[in-house]
């Protein structure tokens, strides 16, 4: 996600306290914040697809993934 979206995000939540979004400020932000939501669980679920443990013994182990994903 670039920075100019982040922006734009803390933008919209700095002004919904100091005052009522438009309906269509309220769209941006709700579509702004999904992006940002989905974008980082990809970027998690690639950090966590590199992770490794290494055992007390030196064998080394990869995360496996659940049967059901968090949500």
């Amino acid at each position: 996600m670039d920075k100019y979206k982040i922006d734009r995000i803390n933008e919209l939540a700095r002004k919904s306290k100091c005052e009522e979004l438009t309906e269509e400020e309220k769209m941006e932000q709700q579509a702004l914040r999904k992006e940002y939501i989905a974008y980082f669980r990809q970027s998690m679920m690639y950090t966590l697809e590199n992770v490794v443990i290494v055992e007390p013994d030196g064998t080394k182990k990869s995360l496996r993934k659940k049967d059901k994903p968090f949500q």
